[in-house]
């Protein structure tokens, strides 16, 4: 894979062989990453790279691009069919542009929309102040209820038809449990507001039929590429065909130039692998293996917000155990497991400290582990955590992950 780089540029070389090694020998359980089949880091890698593409298929801006017309009509086809989608427009470059996009698209700067708030389980793009969409437009938040830690949906009804937005968003980035799509869409609808559900995270589970879809109802969803679904970093805007051209038109020319046609061929890659049944099989091994992972946790003492997960990732509260986030984190990298500190709804402490950890499963489900090994990862998690300030322990939980990571191999051939 390396042959030219080597031969070029070794220090650039040397980074991409340190970075293969590190995740080939870590535990990867930030749940926002997955790791991609080689044929997809192929299509990334491609020529296609080179091809100027402004516009859309049939319709663009820069001559030659008669081949690449085909491998983004291929992408849209395969994506349309994969999540029943009447429009599909995979251009957008990550997921807070295609967020951004969907508003500019459909609204007027300075619009009320209702959307989840960042420290109860939402998105940045979800209206927080310090993002564009929140300095842009009305954001008004939503939130889970203090004694459940989950999403009430009346009370989000109730405030939906006092506030009366012209937009309501639903998905979230840490919340564990199942968004209930057809609820949201239908108190959008109740209100005259757009409904938009952001399935980053979730998208391949709901591929896999492992969480109630927000097809057909649904007016707009957006996704990142990259989680659940194991493709390229990249996003894609769905919607419904009375919204097509408007979206479109915000993405190019609105806020973007030239589409990433390698990244949209990875993506077409993906969307085929996602379309074969195995996947099915890896997307319910995911969510069984989170379940899993939860029980040994508690079985540990740590507390998980919500008492546990419905999807492919966990919250956990730390504060039970006197470690702050920060600490949990810093000590399981050290152990050569990698997963994010997190704000806990409610969380008494800044988003820099958090009380919580996040942690999911995509990447273990992908190396193959199972139930079993969920039970041993939990072990290893909470011994590392409990250690945090005891070199010798995480050391030793180090090893156990080492032994671990060789029986589950990643990128062999790389």
């Amino acid at each position: 894979m390396l042959e030219h780089v080597q031969k070029t540029d070794s220090k650039v070389a040397q980074i991409i062989q340190s970075e293969i090694k590190r995740q080939q020998t870590v535990f990867e359980m930030i749940p926002s990453e997955n790791m991609v089949s080689p044929s997809v880091l192929e299509a990334m890698g491609s020529v296609l790279n080179n091809k100027y593409s402004e516009g859309y298929p049939h319709k663009r801006y820069y001559g030659g691009n008669e081949v690449i017309d085909q491998m983004e009509d291929l992408a849209i086809e395969r994506a349309k069919k994969l999540f029943g989608a009447e429009h599909v427009n995979v251009q957008p470059y990550s997921g807070s542009p295609a967020n951004l996009e969907v508003y500019f698209a459909l609204l007027q700067l300075g619009d009320k929309i209702m959307g989840m708030s960042l420290s109860e389980g939402g998105h940045l793009t979800h209206g927080h102040a310090v993002n564009f969409s929140g300095k842009a437009y009305q954001f008004v938040q939503y939130g889970v209820q203090k004694d459940t830690e989950l999403l009430d949906y009346d009370a989000i009804e109730k405030q939906a038809k006092t506030e009366k937005p012209k937009m309501i968003v639903s998905g979230a980035t840490a919340y564990p449990r199942r968004i209930d799509f057809k609820r949201f869409a239908e108190i959008a609808q109740s209100v005259g507001a757009i409904s938009m559900a952001d399935i980053s995270h979730i998208a391949g589970l709901v591929v896999g039929g492992v969480h109630p879809s927000p097809f057909p109802f649904t007016d707009v969803v957006t996704t990142t590429t990259h989680k659940t679904l194991r493709g390229p970093r990249g996003a894609m805007i769905m919607c419904k065909e009375q919204f097509a051209k408007p979206i479109d038109k915000a993405v190019f020319p609105g806020m973007q130039g030239g589409p990433h046609e390698h990244i949209i061929a990875g993506k077409a890659v993906a969307f085929a692998e996602a379309l074969k049944p195995e996947f099915k099989d890896y997307a319910r091994q995911i969510v069984k293996n989170a379940k899993a992972l939860g029980e040994s946790l508690s079985a540990e003492g740590i507390r998980l917000v919500t008492g546990g997960t419905d999807n492919h990732l966990l919250l956990a509260d730390l504060r039970p155990l006197n470690v702050t986030g920060k600490q949990a984190e810093t000590a399981l990298d050290q152990a050569h497991i990698t997963v994010n500190a997190n704000t806990i709804p409610f969380d008494p402490r800044k988003p820099f400290d958090p009380s919580g950890i996040r942690l999911g499963t995509p990447v273990l489900t992908t190396r193959g582990m199972k139930e079993s090994e969920m039970q041993e990862v939990g072990q290893l998690m909470a011994r590392a955590i409990r250690g945090w300030d005891k070199p010798s322990e995480l050391e030793a939980v180090k090893r156990g992950v080492l032994y671990l990571c060789k029986q589950f191999p990643l990128y062999e051939d790389l």
